[in-house]
């Protein structure tokens, strides 16, 4: 019983890193409505245009028409007004037809296009979203060490579509970050900004605002000499600026005390009679982490510190696999190929095809849920606001592909999927409780199915080995959790990197030890 214990603690940070770091764009697969709803709502205010023109172009024609009649008319109003048709007509435009012109003007013609953005909001990301996909962007930008500048430009590998930030939306990062406590994201975000305010980008976000935020987000960093003078460009800027005001007088007191106790030290040991200059180049550490692992894990989503070595790499061969003479696969094996000896993690071709890919993601996406994090204090899951990835679980009567994935699944393990978990589609998640209700035990083996290509990042990564798995469309990776003895293999720990550029489908199961005891026997040690 102890021993079960100890293995939920282990399932429970085995895929912990995973949970925090898993990537982001797979709510891509949902977005894309968002792309067609946002389609809708320009065509429909098209239409509010068209009609505005249409209005505005009789008020201007029937303008037009009384300039030229009302200045023949004051030229001569009695000559004008000799003739009975001309005063008839006076009093009817006067009593009928400017009437009928004020109920044009009068006329809305927004109704069209707002009963339609009305329909359409109640889909729209909320404020939470925005923050979410704020601070992905962040993560992005942490774990593959891009500079604001970078991002900001748009300049990614791979790219189809060139996107770039306003001075505005390099703001809203910032004030994202600072809303957060996030200063150095803060400070990061507010100067570039500043950069592109004052290389004259045309934005109704002014310096004053900008300058705001920077100068005491600096402060957080106890840079005063900065925040002074960021500080002082703001009030050039705005002299009547209240915070500003309040904020420089206090720097200048902290300063003058750090002057008073520099003298007082220099006092005390006369032989000291030089000072550190003050660093003044904007450029701070980022906060320590309290992931130890987090640097490893970042190394590797960027391709660094993989440990495969040459002597290792003469240990991986590729062969072709029939699931030890399974007679399904006699004909048609699969193609298997080392991604690493120990622990043995490989990878299988050709195990979905595209129409079964898309059958699923089609069989998914109206179930997706957003996905939950583990946090690491607490233990509980919570829905984390820079994670929008989004996960949903299949069952075989779903639709015959399902069933036929997961018997294929079960042909090329050799493992049976009757104790095993639903199909997970999207993102991974970890829920130990999972293992006391289903009463199968723990998982024994991973098999994670990538469903498509991407451009840049979305790497599997093991941290406590130096291993990066790269997706490619089509293929599958598959390794045990636990040693034959039952054992946590606790070097499988394993985290997915967020996706820079591109899409990320996975579908993944999860095998279990009942029902497979005698399909993979125990070994005689703990290890084996």
């Amino acid at each position: 019983m102890l021993k079960l214990k100890l293995w939920f603690v282990f399932c429970w940070k085995l895929n912990f890193l995973g949970l925090i770091n898993t990537c982001q764009t797979l709510v891509l697969g949902q977005m894309t409505d968002l792309i067609y709803a946002e389609k809708d709502l320009v065509q429909s205010l098209k239409e509010y245009i068209r009609a505005e023109e249409s209005k505005l172009s009789q008020i201007k024609s029937w303008a037009e028409k009384m300039d030229v009649l009302t200045s023949k008319s004051t030229s001569d109003p009695e000559g004008y007004l000799a003739h009975p048709v001309n005063a008839y007509k006076l009093v009817k435009r006067l009593n009928t037809d400017w009437l009928e012109l004020e109920n044009l003007v009068l006329q809305d013609t927004t109704n069209g296009f707002i009963a339609n953005l009305t329909i359409q909001r109640q889909f729209f990301p909320t404020e939470e979203d925005e923050t979410g996909a704020a601070k992905a962007l962040m993560r992005l930008q942490d774990t593959y060490k891009l500079d604001p500048e970078t991002l900001s430009r748009g300049n990614l590998p791979g790219t189809k579509y060139r996107s770039s930030l306003t001075v505005g939306d390099c703001f809203g990062m910032g004030k994202t970050a600072y809303n957060d406590g996030d200063y150095y994201h803060t400070v990061l975000w507010m100067e570039q900004a500043l950069k592109q305010h004052d290389e004259g980008e045309d934005t109704t976000v002014s310096k004053v605002e900008i300058l705001d935020y920077l100068s005491y987000a600096v402060f957080q960093f106890g840079d005063l000499h900065r925040a002074m003078e960021l500080t002082r460009r703001l009030i050039s800027l705005d002299s009547a600026h209240e915070r500003a005001g309040s904020n420089l007088r206090y720097f200048e007191k902290l300063l003058e005390k750090e002057r008073e106790e520099e003298e007082k030290e220099k006092s005390v040991n006369k032989t000291n009679t030089t000072t550190e200059p003050v660093v003044q180049s904007g450029a701070y550490e980022r906060p320590l982490d309290y992931l130890p692992e987090r640097d490893i894990y970042e190394a590797l989503c960027r391709g660094e510190g993989v440990k495969m070595t040459p002597r290792r790499q003469k240990r991986l061969f590729c062969r072709y696999h029939d699931g030890n003479r399974n007679p399904h696969l006699l004909i048609a094996p699969f193609k298997e190929e080392d991604e690493w000896d120990s622990p043995h993690i490989v990878r299988y071709y050709d195990v979905m095809s595209d129409e079964e890919i898309e059958k699923i993601k089609q069989l998914a996406k109206p179930r997706l849920a957003r996905a939950t994090v583990r946090d690491p204090k607490t233990g509980v899951l919570t829905v984390a606001s820079y994670r929008v990835s989004k996960s949903s679980w299949l069952e075989e009567d779903d639709d015959p592909v399902v069933a036929k994935v997961n018997q294929r699944m079960q042909q090329i393990t050799g493992l049976t999927v009757k104790t095993a978990e639903l199909l997970q589609v999207g993102a991974l998640k970890d829920e130990p409780d999972a293992f006391k209700r289903l009463g199968t035990g723990n998982r024994v083996a991973t098999f994670l199915n990538y469903m498509s290509d991407v451009e840049a990042g979305g790497a599997t990564v093991f941290p406590d080995f130096g291993a990066a798995i790269w997706p490619k469309k089509g293929t599958a990776v598959f390794w045990y959790n636990l040693f034959r003895s039952g054992e946590g293999d606790y070097r499988t720990r394993h985290a997915a990197c967020p996706v820079l550029v591109g899409c990320k489908w996975v579908s993944n199961k999860w095998f279990h030890e009942r029902g497979n005891e005698f399909l993979r026997p125990c070994g005689r040690t703990e290890v084996d």
